[in-house]
């Protein structure tokens, strides 16, 4: 089974992140999956995929402008409808909005008829709602991406083992 990870990144914070979560992925036998920058998506095999996790930096607070402007012509080309969603974010402030990105695009996968994940608190610690958010510190001296690395390799993970149960 296939499952994609599709990103935008400005500083590579980002692109770690979906790395991570592909590896999370992988661990799951039977799954092959791919990360994927929005430069560079192989339309193809994301078609082919039965899941498709996006990620963005919080850019004031929302999906960056050009995570956008990847998703609105997309969504029919790549026929994401009946597909597994999942969504993730990173951001340079503990309270940069991350949140409101991970909601923001699991909206634009509703919209699109994608199944949207959340493992919640069914999986029990750690409890991973809507998605991993990640805080780099390009700001924040106190913070950085691999205090976070385990959220999103088990987030990974967890959508890899949904995906092969339903799919």
């Amino acid at each position: 089974m296939k499952l994609a990870v599709i990103y935008d990144s400005k500083t590579n914070n980002t692109k770690m992140a979906a790395e991570w979560i592909v590896s999370g992925m992988s661990e799951v036998e039977g799954v092959e999956a791919k990360a994927f920058s929005i430069q560079e998506v192989d339309e193809e095999f994301v078609k082919e995929a039965n899941g498709v996790v996006f990620g963005s930096p919080s850019y004031a607070t929302a999906m960056t402008p050009d995570m956008h402007n990847f998703l609105m012509p997309k969504a029919m080309k790549l026929g994401l409808g009946g597909k597994l969603g999942g969504a993730f974010a990173t951001e340079q402030f503990t309270h940069g909005g991350g949140d409101l990105v991970i909601q923001a695009l699991l909206n634009y996968e509703m919209t699109n008829g994608m199944l949207c994940y959340s493992g919640g608190n069914a999986w029990g610690l750690p409890n991973i709602h809507l998605g991993p958010v990640a805080v780099n510190n390009n700001k924040e001296a106190h913070n950085g991406m691999e205090h976070y690395k385990d959220y999103f390799v088990t987030y990974g993970n967890r959508f890899a083992s949904k995906a092969r149960e339903l799919f």
